[in-house]
């Protein structure tokens, strides 16, 4: 091999290797949905459960963010760990049921410790840390987006990892 031979292959290699690396960074962490079919374009980041204390029910959180110019509203959540998943929200320390939370334009829907959550009732099974739990999202107008919790120890807090 030449020069000039060696110089295009290494060139080549590294173009592949951070082409690879660009692609693997963004499927690491968010699951995108929609967005080519003038549906919202939407993600899902951060998404865990803290081991249930016991086997009667279980919180989740997570973050949708949507990437584009139309609003969207979470309508449901399934899972096979349960079959009532219900949506929740916190106002003045007080948790109620409701039926959407709203997925802003080119904003988030922030499920988090303290505030709005999805809740397990009556689980199937307890699962525990390490464990991973399978719901599907349901939106108003995006597809549905399967996304995975990680079952996290109870005192987890993503904002202190």
């Amino acid at each position: 091999m030449n020069r000039r031979t060696t110089l295009r292959t290494a060139l080549l290699a590294a173009t592949a290797l951070t082409a690879s690396f660009a692609i693997a960074g963004c499927a690491a962490e968010d699951s995108p949905a929609g967005g080519s079919d003038g549906k919202p374009a939407l993600s899902v980041s951060g998404a865990f459960m803290p081991e249930p204390v016991n086997g009667d029910m279980a919180g989740g959180f997570l973050v949708v963010k949507n990437g584009s110019d139309t609003a969207d509203k979470l309508t449901s959540v399934t899972s096979t760990l349960s079959d009532d998943v219900q949506i929740h929200e916190t106002k003045n320390q007080k948790m109620q049921q409701v039926r959407s939370m709203d997925v802003p334009a080119n904003g988030e829907l922030r499920l988090e410790r303290g505030g709005s959550h999805m809740m397990f009732m009556g689980l199937k099974s307890k699962p525990k840390v390490g464990d991973k739990v399978a719901v599907e999202l349901h939106f108003e107008k995006a597809d549905p987006v399967k996304v995975e919790l990680d079952v996290k120890e109870r005192t987890y807090n993503p904002k202190h990892h």
